[in-house]
């Protein structure tokens, strides 16, 4: 049956791929076939190759008012999370809906990863117990809707580095058990298939370390042993998922021992970007250089997001004080502020861009 009656298929195709991804679960709904088709991989491909991709930067962020939440939020005085999403193109912000039971918010300290137009959210401290959580939960911006996945397996972790090669898998490692044990395993979801495989183990603990997909591999950047609570180490080690080995230590990956809360992949550039001490910083090579300066409003960013040779730096002055936004062109070193309504103003935690 022809996508749309009485135009070739290619034809059809060329309409769909104009489609803007907040009407993908209208057409989506519209017909199986139109369904199938948008769901293809060929078809993300297809979008992107024609210059219709559209980015979006998904972000675990407080709600600013928890009083005018419901569940937990009206007993106890806890930041409350829940996912919001900004269009650098359009400078729209926008609020996803929760899964079905997340009524007093998203876990604390929950990664994102972003995998083809699915948005994959694992663990994190659950709101009501506190008690570190293995769940992963997917949003489908094709269909609108939230599934829920296979727990992670193994036991119970927090404080996890996590990425994923934008495509279908997720990688997590490290991070510290219930018993605040730092961790050397890793797992790998397979987002389609819905299913974890233990990868080796790293050559050292890494709890709060940062995980990054860069240059085909998956890189664990710092983090602390058991026997080191909060001192940070400089190393990090890189999974090669085409051999499904650890590469040896790199012991002076970071300028200083310092948290890699900050620390982003490139995308388009074979650059490490961080923030640390009012500059944001490249790395090539083995050497770490001054990009730019941040703008004096986030001097103390909390959150660091990349896409298209862009950063998006979120942070402020002093803690306590307002947060400020800005976009940083990486090839020409030039600052753009963004736009922070004051429903969209508060503490982000984590976040992960998306091209859809």
């Amino acid at each position: 049956m022809a996508l749309i009656p009485g135009l070739p298929d290619d034809i059809a195709r060329e309409c769909l791929i104009r489609v803007p991804y907040a009407g993908f679960s209208t057409v989506a709904s519209t017909c199986k076939g139109w369904k199938a088709e948008i769901e293809l991989p060929q078809f993300r491909s297809h979008r992107k190759s024609a210059g219709h991709s559209q980015v979006i930067l998904v972000m675990a962020q407080t709600v600013l008012d928890p009083a005018r939440s419901i569940g937990f939020a009206k007993l106890c005085h806890v930041p409350v999370y829940r996912l919001t999403t900004f269009e650098p193109v359009s400078g729209s912000w926008s609020e996803l809906p929760p899964p079905p039971g997340f009524c007093g918010g998203f876990p604390m300290f929950c990664q994102l990863a972003a995998a083809g137009s699915d948005l994959v959210v694992v663990g994190g401290l659950d709101p009501v117990s506190w008690e570190a959580s293995s769940s992963v939960y997917i949003y489908s911006f094709i269909t609108a809707a939230w599934r829920h996945g296979a727990d992670m397996p193994g036991r119970p972790r927090s404080f996890f580095g996590c990425a994923s090669d934008g495509d279908r898998v997720v990688l997590v490692a490290g991070g510290h058990d219930n018993e605040k044990n730092a961790l050397r395993s890793a797992v790998a979801y397979h987002v389609e298939r819905d299913e974890w495989a233990a990868l080796p183990d790293m050559s050292r603990e890494r709890d709060e370390c940062k995980g990054i997909f860069h240059g085909s591999k998956f890189h664990v950047i710092g983090g602390y042993g058991t026997a080191m609570q909060g001192k940070f180490e400089k190393s990090s080690e890189a999974f090669d998922t085409a051999t499904w080995q650890w590469g040896p230590v790199r012991e002076d990956a970071l300028m200083a021992s310092t948290c890699p809360r900050t620390c982003v992949d490139g995308d388009v550039d074979d650059h490490l970007y961080m923030c640390r001490d009012g500059d944001v910083l490249a790395l090539r090579g083995s050497t770490w250089r001054v990009k730019a300066k941040i703008p004096g409003g986030v001097a103390n960013p909390s959150h660091v997001t990349k896409w298209q040779g862009k950063l998006l730096v979120i942070g402020s002055a002093r803690a306590g004080e307002p947060l400020k936004a800005y976009v940083l062109e990486t090839r020409t070193c030039t600052w753009t502020n963004v736009e922070l309504p004051e429903k969209f103003s508060g503490h982000v935690q984590v976040g992960c861009s998306m091209e859809i």
